[in-house]
């Protein structure tokens, strides 16, 4: 099973690094990171770099295909070579799907036309400009597409997909293998819970992140 997470300038680390780690795991995986030249690609605040073993060429017919999010979304909403090699990749998946604002490149290669989905809580209009119905949860199923909300979100799409993939116990040994067990310090992580305050410092904090 050869599940492909492609990179591009400024993507979101977690949102790649999140689902790997799940999706790694499952039995017969196969996890391959592609962009545009192999080599390293930078995350969006700069600081680190991942690296794609493969170019989109050489990748166009996995059988999951996960779009992490970032602020380097933007420009390939008009990027029809990216946008072509999504739609491609989707035609031969047997699952598609994003984290974060990932979902906005599913939208614009409409793929998304109509369809329930989720992103980050800040990219929700542009969401909806691309044709798609926003929805405030944490993960959204529709058929073999499923989209995961911002950032973090994107380990509990991870492991709702390991669970249609693998079934409900491989999905929870996964989850027990990592600890995942989020017991936050603080509950400010969506905008309805967060303080003013939070929400005022929320776009420096971000740096960068889309």
């Amino acid at each position: 099973m050869q599940i492909a997470i492609p990179l591009y300038e400024r993507f979101t680390a977690l949102d790649a690094v999140g689902p790997y780690e799940v999706l790694s795991r499952l039995p017969g995986a196969e996890v391959i990171f592609v962009a545009a030249q192999r080599g390293p690609v930078r995350t969006d605040t700069k600081m680190l770099a991942m690296t794609a073993d493969a170019t989109f060429d050489e990748v166009r017919a996995p059988d999951v295909l996960m779009l992490p999010g970032g602020f380097g979304t933007r420009p390939l909403l008009t990027d029809e070579a990216m946008l072509d090699w999504v739609r491609g990749a989707h035609e031969a998946s047997e699952w598609t799907t994003s984290v974060c604002t990932g979902s906005l490149l599913l939208a614009a290669a409409g793929l998304l036309d109509g369809l329930e989905a989720t992103t980050h809580w800040a990219a929700a209009g542009e969401l909806e400009a691309l044709g798609a119905r926003y929805v405030e949860r944490r993960v959204v199923e529709q058929g073999r597409i499923v989209t995961g909300a911002g950032v973090s979100a994107g380990i509990d799409m991870a492991l709702t997909l390991a669970a249609r993939i693998a079934g409900d116990d491989i999905a929870q040994a996964i989850q027990l293998y990592m600890e995942y067990d989020p017991q936050p310090p603080f509950d400010s992580g969506s905008p309805a819970k967060a303080p003013e305050s939070v929400l005022a410092i929320a776009p420096s904090a971000a740096r960068g992140r889309g």
